[in-house]
């Protein structure tokens, strides 16, 4: 196979490879980029291989290029050049050797066919030649456009060999798998499941960076399947494992939690890239092995799995190394109020409930409904219609009271600072107490968050503690 005319397209590979006839280097783009022009997939990375000093080229390069900006790496004998859109490293051919306690390899120069043998996997190991004798020509020595066409992940060599010496590419596998809809070949994935207890050695922030992937590629639910029977989701997230299986009592039985769970994070990501929404899916039933009852009348019950879900989402953010700020706390906030839009459906329901929601739920309000939909998996078409007709009920009921009141995110008319000069008081426990008592009478709807219904509020609160006004009048 040859790619000339492709690369002709872009003169980036032209410039990289005159500059390699210059310096008499053999260079090759390697890597995801020709997979990924092969399966013909946007690519904006470009992994250049040169046989020597990918420094020397990548310097050389980028004086052509003009204006591209240049990062060296001379430890590791790479250079990175940003220009337009395009990132391009540069790094001279390598063999590696692995000690067995470390997945940081040994490294020598070498040759392409040394570069190709440490690929991860065949699909990822495949190289076209830039300088003038080769360019555009293919160089695929274990057959990936063959294994392309079948979608598979197979790694170039022996596969516990593969795995034992780089444990991360256990997670890669699937993670490619997840990515491309493809299988992984069965010696490949058998080595897969002989060698995950050598995941110990990798940090919690590269598997996370990894699991991250698989929960964004198109149907995460495909990699979550192969973390699980390939042993290794029980190591990296227990709480998710705990919810599978189904219990019956009375010949009554609840769903299996885990596969509604993986079918929930399907349709979010069917509507939605965003990845602490996806987050929210994984976790928003995780309590349920916690709270799992069976009475007798009513059968089997998760109450206040919500409650216990919200509480355990900053542990297993930590344990994760997921950020433990605004996204930890989205997450959290959409697992505590999940269950909160279908109990609004009922017509007997009060403005001061969907206010109440409006409030807590804030700038997540969308992403809460998003998920909420999403957690209609009942194979009963007619059944799943109802309930997602009934969020149609509920948003349109919060869009005629968030109209009317604006309470999306309201702050309360009256301040700290009013209440401390209304009654000549310095900061206390008693200012957050009246703050939050005139807060919950706007929600019930009691006064409006206006200063002609707030203040003469306040002042009666006010009088009722004995509090004496210095100001009686706000205007």
């Amino acid at each position: 196979m040859n790619f000339s005319k492709i690369l002709r397209q872009n003169n980036i590979f032209e410039i990289v490879g005159q500059c390699a006839d210059e310096l008499e280097l053999e260079t090759f783009v390697v890597g995801g980029f020709v997979r990924d022009l092969i399966l013909k997939r946007p690519s904006k990375d470009i992994d250049f291989v040169c046989v020597g000093n990918g420094i020397s080229l990548a310097k050389m390069v980028a004086g052509k290029l003009g204006s591209a900006k240049v990062s060296y790496f001379k430890n590791f004998g790479t250079a990175m050049i940003k220009v337009d859109n395009w990132e391009l490293e540069f790094v001279g051919a390598r063999k590696e050797s692995y000690r067995r306690d470390s997945r940081k390899p040994i490294v020598e120069n070498g040759t392409l066919q040394d570069d190709q043998n440490r690929r991860d996997f065949t699909i990822n190991a495949m190289a076209i030649g830039l300088n003038t004798s080769n360019f555009g020509k293919l160089i695929d020595p274990f057959d990936g456009v063959n294994d392309l066409k079948l979608k598979l992940v197979k790694t170039p060599l022996d596969p516990m060999i593969t795995f034992s010496d780089d444990p991360l590419r256990i997670m890669r596998a699937v993670r490619f798998a997840a990515q491309l809809g493809f299988d992984i070949e069965g010696d490949t994935f058998e080595a897969i499941t002989g060698t995950t207890e050598r995941l110990s050695i990798i940090s919690q922030e590269r598997i996370t960076e990894e699991l991250n992937k698989i929960v964004l590629s198109p149907t995460p639910s495909y990699g979550f399947k192969l973390l699980y029977h390939a042993g290794i989701l029980e190591k990296v997230l227990p709480e998710l494992v705990a919810l599978k299986g189904v219990d019956t009592i009375n010949n009554q039985s609840h769903k299996d939690n885990f596969y509604h769970t993986l079918q929930v994070l399907d349709n979010v990501a069917k509507v939605s890239d965003d990845l602490w929404l996806r987050w929210a899916a994984i976790l928003h039933d995780i309590a349920k092995p916690k709270t799992k009852r069976f009475n007798k009348k009513v059968g089997w019950t998760f109450h206040g799995h919500e409650d216990q879900g919200a509480r355990m989402v900053p542990g297993i953010f930590k344990k994760l190394r997921l950020p433990l700020n605004e996204p930890m706390r989205f997450v959290q906030n959409l697992v505590l109020l999940h269950l909160r839009p279908i109990s609004l459906v009922n017509e007997s329901v009060t403005d001061s409930a969907i206010r109440r929601l409006i409030f807590e739920a804030g700038d997540d309000l969308e992403a809460l409904m998003t998920l909420c939909r999403a957690d209609v998996t009942s194979k009963n078409l007619a059944k799943a219609k109802k309930f997602l007709n009934n969020f149609d009920k509920v948003e349109k009921k919060m869009q005629e009271v968030e109209s009317k009141d604006k309470i999306k995110n309201f702050q309360p008319i009256i301040t700290g600072e009013i209440i401390m000069e209304t009654f000549n008081l310095k900061p206390s426990k008693l200012i957050g107490e009246i703050k939050e008592t005139i807060k919950e009478a706007i929600l019930d709807g009691k006064i409006s968050n206006t200063r002609e219904d707030a203040f003469p509020f306040l002042l009666q609160l006010g009088h009722e503690k004995g509090l004496k006004a210095v100001i009686k009048d706000l205007s």
